[in-house]
């Protein structure tokens, strides 16, 4: 969800309706710019991200003859920061958004077509260019990418004489077999919140279910098989309040034999001696069929800048250096994520065997905002209403995803 590179998902943020009235307001930066400098609105608060950043950004700058400088804030926060600014006439040249946010802003009209804007978009994965899209025009590109995975502790496994789970059944026998003391099976985030969707998303998407169409009857598989994990005993009931990260605690505390969770778990991961651990992908309802779990990222998106073209065009040459191959082969490994170009992509899973089930599900990953677009906000609320009451034995699958399809149909 993290969406942003090496972090969890954000939550979408609605963009309130004034918006629609600012996007001629998305007019590049303030009067008289400094025309030798790219200014770049993202979430990079964090200090080793920040400056990693601003490595890549002088490596490309330089030879441009272009200096780059960040603005940036919580990646909660980078949404209502950018209509501030574009109401003020002084949003950047380059604006980096979650990938769920794009179709919000691109809605308006106010963000430049890459084509247009001279970026080479060829060579990327499909799930990389649906995150960046929106009615099927590219306005926003993506460096690298993140997913999930099934994240299992080697050593529990192996003395259990259990091979990594790669369907349902399997998956459901492997976390009662593992279950014992304190140590529950699996452990996965039903947060009902952005955390608890994301995770969510792979059984449902994988078992056939449709957010367009929330109650098509297909995704109710998923909600069956989360329930009978917390139903065994195989989970804790207490998954409707972990967020991912508390998920990663409990395996890191040996509670968790199993658990979903992502690339931006690795350095905590790395960092620990308690536990071995590797990663496998994401068991399917049924032996043969693949994954479907979603992507996340950020995207980086130009906006119009009519009265000054070379910003545009200065915008979009930073944004063929970073990524080429090298330069997203070396930024992937540095925030643990996958790059989206394939060739890239490739060398990355070969460079790093242990992660490279991440890359693989990324090629069959989805965008969450492909189908529905500007509406994600409230079918995200709905799936989580629907799962949160399915586990805490309020309602049935069934009954739960056609309330959700209600609810979603209401809310657009």
């Amino acid at each position: 969800m993290p969406s942003r590179a090496g972090r969890i998902p954000v939550p979408v943020v609605a963009v309130p309706l004034a918006f629609s009235t600012l996007a001629l307001g998305l007019t590049g930066c303030a009067a008289e710019p400094d025309p030798g400098t790219v200014t770049v609105l993202n979430s990079a608060t964090d200090t080793a991200e920040h400056t990693a950043n601003q490595r890549f950004f002088d490596r490309c700058g330089k030879p441009l003859g272009l200096r780059v400088e960040q603005i940036s804030v919580p990646a909660d926060q980078v949404a209502s920061k950018a209509l501030r600014m574009a109401s003020s006439d002084s949003l950047t040249d380059v604006l980096e958004l979650d990938g769920s946010e794009l179709p919000q802003f691109a809605q308006t009209e106010g963000l430049r077509p890459l084509a247009e804007a001279g970026v080479d978009t060829a060579g990327f994965s499909a799930s990389a260019t649906s995150l960046g899209s929106y009615d099927g025009t590219q306005y926003g590109i993506a460096r690298s990418v993140n997913s999930l995975a099934l994240i299992y502790n080697t050593k529990l496994l192996k003395d259990a004489g259990i091979a990594p789970p790669t369907t349902w059944e399997e998956l459901r026998a492997a976390a009662k077999e593992l279950t014992a003391g304190d140590t529950y099976g699996m452990a996965f985030s039903a947060s009902p919140n952005a955390d608890g969707v994301y995770q969510f998303l792979p059984f449902f998407w994988s078992a056939g279910g449709d957010e367009a169409r929330i109650d098509n009857g297909k995704g109710e598989a998923a909600l069956q098989l989360w329930k009978d994990l917390v139903a065994d005993g195989s989970a804790s009931k207490s998954v409707v309040n972990w967020n991912q990260q508390d998920v990663n605690d409990q395996f890191i505390a040996g509670r968790a034999a199993m658990m979903i969770n992502g690339p931006w778990q690795v350095p905590v991961l790395s960092a620990q001696k308690n536990v071995d651990w590797a990663v496998a992908s994401i068991p399917v309802p049924e032996a043969g069929k693949a994954a479907v779990p979603p992507i996340g990222g950020t995207v980086m998106a130009v906006p119009k800048n009519d009265d000054d073209p070379a910003r545009e065009k200065n915008a979009g040459k930073l944004l063929n250096c970073l990524n080429t191959e090298k330069n997203q082969l070396q930024w992937g490994e540095s925030v643990n994520n996958v790059p989206t170009r394939a060739a890239a992509a490739q060398a990355y899973a070969r460079q790093n065997p242990k992660l490279a089930a991440f890359a693989e599900l990324v090629t069959t990953a989805r965008s969450r905002t492909a189908k529905v677009g500007t509406g994600w906000p409230v079918v995200g609320d709905a799936l989580a209403g629907a799962f949160q009451s399915v586990l805490t034995g309020r309602t049935s699958p069934g009954q739960a995803l056609h309330r959700a399809q209600q609810q979603a149909a209401a809310g657009k």
